[in-house]
């Protein structure tokens, strides 16, 4: 685009460049950096490693066991009184959106009409840094996130503008007439930022595809929040023009029918399952399914709902989870978190959903397996991060103790490396 500026009577002609066409800037590379484990996880094989080193260069992992010696200049981190392992995952987040309980009434139907996108944005900003330094190297934002606030957040982290994880994000949600919400007649437009209502073949094509125009990474569709719900077809359409633009399709399911569909289409995960029965659960794992339980904490129903409720609540989503667990489906960890517990961050409060997995019996090991490697996996990550070997990016976090023990050790993550750069280091002050 050309322009011409005008100064004392003479003309100057510049070149303005539309800065969508500008390369992301990676920040320099750290120089080399050697660190010492004094025990080292590999959750996806379930085994520790005493006194093992990590050689990392140029953001990636270049050497790891007993006897790697640290090259001329690089900086050593003594890490031998820590259990180190590969970053945490968390594949259900909502970083653009910051419900107010008091203001909203524990709905995020509100914090849409209450908070607008240039908001969100910032929201998201601080969000990303604080699930960051809370030991989530890598997320996937599923939506609910305005009119594709992610996307901006995503390209900084890129870009190195903030500070953040690896981040997949959904932009828009796919839902049939009204998505979530009971729309109104005259006021058609007003959940227009969060959804994309599709509901015929050529709306879901043309809503796939105005999601991956504006920087969507994975696309997300509800199945089944209203009387009139996603068929199988429907789905599978869906999973099959996503794949054709090399995305994978996560589908929200809260009835018995809408996780029967998203689980005879072969969605690429389903969230929630609230309503999924045994028989579902067995048809997801036959077709390579992730299930993404995303159970709540008890002290978060109870600020969300009345009070007396949230302990049924609470039971019906364990419940939920048991099932999984007792198919075999494959699970990875996502929080679902939508606010801040008092006194935590996201990224810490983000860390309570643990504390729901512990509950339904799932062992430590299959809990962090579900924070990294299978998680890696959903994500079509499993090349890059997930685990610690070398030719992996360093996403490194360490904790005191060893988690195949005391799983609970993760919420006090002491060490955050991040492709190579040190986020964390032990005695700095979290946020």
């Amino acid at each position: 685009m050309r322009t011409s500026f005008w100064r004392m009577g003479v003309a100057a002609e510049a070149w303005v460049i539309v800065s969508d066409t500008l390369p992301a800037q990676a920040p320099d590379r750290p120089p080399a950096t050697v660190i010492r484990a004094g025990t080292l996880l590999d959750p996806e094989a379930g085994t520790a490693a005493r006194n093992q080193s990590i050689l990392v260069e140029n953001g990636k992992i270049t050497a790891i066991g007993a006897s790697v010696s640290a090259p001329a200049g690089a900086t050593v981190i003594d890490l031998s009184r820590a259990a180190v392992m590969p970053g945490l995952f968390d594949a259900h987040t909502h970083l653009c959106m910051d419900v107010d309980v008091a203001r909203d009434a524990g709905t995020y139907f509100h914090t849409v009409l209450h908070d607008p996108d240039s908001l969100r944005a910032i929201q998201g900003v601080v969000n990303a840094k604080t699930m960051l330094e809370a030991g989530f190297t890598t997320v996937r934002d599923v939506g609910n996130e305005g009119n594709y606030a992610c996307s901006s957040v995503r390209g900084a982290i890129e870009r190195g503008l903030i500070p953040g994880p690896t981040m997949q994000n959904a932009g828009r949600i796919l839902a049939p007439y009204g998505g979530q919400f009971r729309q109104q007649p005259d006021r058609k437009d007003i959940t227009g930022a969060e959804y994309i209502f599709a509901d015929t073949r050529d709306e879901m094509v043309k809503g796939i595809r105005e999601n991956i125009h504006y920087g969507a990474t994975v696309i997300k569709i509800v199945v089944d929040d209203q009387r009139y719900i996603y068929s199988t077809d429907d789905i599978r359409f869906m999973v099959d023009e996503a794949a054709r633009a090399g995305l994978r399709l996560a589908a929200h399911v809260w009835t018995r029918q809408g996780a029967h569909n998203a689980a005879a289409a072969g969605v690429a995960s389903m969230e929630h399952l609230t309503g999924a029965d045994e028989q579902d659960l067995e048809t997801a794992k036959k077709n390579g399914t992730i299930a993404v339980f995303t159970p709540f904490p008890l002290a978060e129903l109870e600020r969300q709902m009345p009070k007396d409720a949230a302990p049924a609540a609470f039971d019906a989503q364990i419940a939920q989870l048991q099932k999984g667990l007792r198919a075999g489906i494959p699970i990875v960890f996502g929080s679902d978190a939508i606010m801040e517990a008092p006194g935590l961050t996201r990224g810490q409060t983000a860390l309570t959903w643990i504390d729901s997995y512990v509950r339904a019996g799932m062992p430590a090991k299959g809990i962090l397996k579900a924070m990294t490697s299978s998680a890696a996996r959903l994500l079509g990550v499993d090349k890059e991060r997930g685990t610690l070997a070398v030719g992996m990016a360093a996403d490194i976090i360490a904790t005191p103790e060893n988690p195949f023990d005391t799983i609970a050790t993760l919420k006090s993550v002491t060490f955050v490396m991040k492709d190579g750069r040190v986020v964390r280091s032990p005695g700095a002050a979290g946020r």
